[in-house]
């Protein structure tokens, strides 16, 4: 059996401040006042309480006498030849008693009556105040399952756009490695095709330092032929003069093969420096690829 919530104490003083109070003192007016409680069981502590304090205590009678007694039996005795007399005036006396009982217990029907009538009420208004706390827990709860309703779809919202990001971001990594494997590919690619073109060069610039050192031997062998062919000029001048024409004209020919000896060696220079400049823009791209390569690299690094 459960234990009482609320002492005999604490009903018996709520009980009291009611009828303090001028109000009437119901089971669901002290479930009022105590702030809960059966209201049967505060009402039956109640009456207990004001039927004990109506109760009188009996007093201990002591015995009689035997004088007194004696007396009693005579004057017994005496009064038994009085009691047709009283009949009557008892039965009157019955009859109107009866009469003032039946009208005590109407007055106190109706004194019950409106008691109940006044218990109706206070549990009529407990029953109201009750329904407003009902009507306000239910809006809350409406509310309640609103806002869960709400935090549910944001929480669904947030579900999706965070596997759409983490989508996105596979796609991007993806991407990444993809590009990464790309830039890898064409840094070896750009690395074959520097190798090459430096053999490219560096074969070119072996023939062109030959082609230069025969264009040298030439020039300093037509030099020698220049200085052979002067000589015998200078040795016959006094010859003839057709010589003198024909060692003119061999020395113009040693001239214009030394020109063109010249301008061949000017070309190969210019074309050395030219070989020179692409293969230092070709370094410089490689480079560049390499730094980008490396950043790529380190970018990715932390999402591996």
């Amino acid at each position: 059996m459960r234990p009482a919530e609320f002492t005999t104490e604490s009903i018996i003083s709520a009980g009291q401040d009611l009828h303090a109070a001028g109000r009437a003192v119901t089971g669901f007016a002290i479930r009022q006042k105590i702030g809960g409680g059966n209201p049967a069981r505060l009402k039956q502590v109640w009456e207990e309480h004001v039927s004990s304090q109506s109760v009188a205590k009996a007093e201990p009678v002591a015995e009689l006498p035997v004088e007194v007694a004696d007396e009693v039996a005579a004057v017994s005795k005496a009064l038994t030849e009085r009691l047709a007399t009283l009949a009557v005036e008892l039965n009157d006396k019955a009859v109107r008693t009866a009469e003032r009982r039946v009208a005590e217990v109407i007055r106190t029907a109706g004194e019950q009556r409106e008691f109940a009538e006044r218990e109706l009420a206070d549990a009529a208004q407990t029953v109201d105040d009750l329904e407003s706390q009902m009507e306000e827990a239910r809006a809350t709860a409406s509310g309640l399952e609103k806002l869960l309703a709400d935090v549910q779809a944001v929480s669904q919202a947030q579900a999706v756009e965070l596997a759409q990001v983490r989508e996105r971001l596979t796609l991007t990594e993806q991407a990444a490695k993809a590009a990464a494997e790309e830039h890898a590919a064409e840094i070896d690619c750009l690395n074959a095709g520097f190798e090459a073109e430096r053999s490219r060069y560096q074969s070119e610039l072996a023939g062109q330092k030959k082609a230069f050192q025969d264009i040298v031997t030439e020039r300093d062998a037509a030099r020698a032929e220049l200085a052979s062919v002067k000589a015998k000029a200078e040795a016959a001048v006094q010859m003839h003069q057709e010589q003198r024409k024909q060692a003119a004209a061999e020395a113009s020919r040693v001239a214009e093969r030394l020109t063109k000896a010249h301008a061949e060696r000017d070309g190969a220079r210019k074309e050395a420096a030219t070989a020179r400049e692409e293969a230092a823009q070709l370094r410089g791209q490689v480079e560049a690829l390499q730094a980008q390569a490396a950043d790529l690299m380190r970018a990715l690094a932390p999402r591996k």
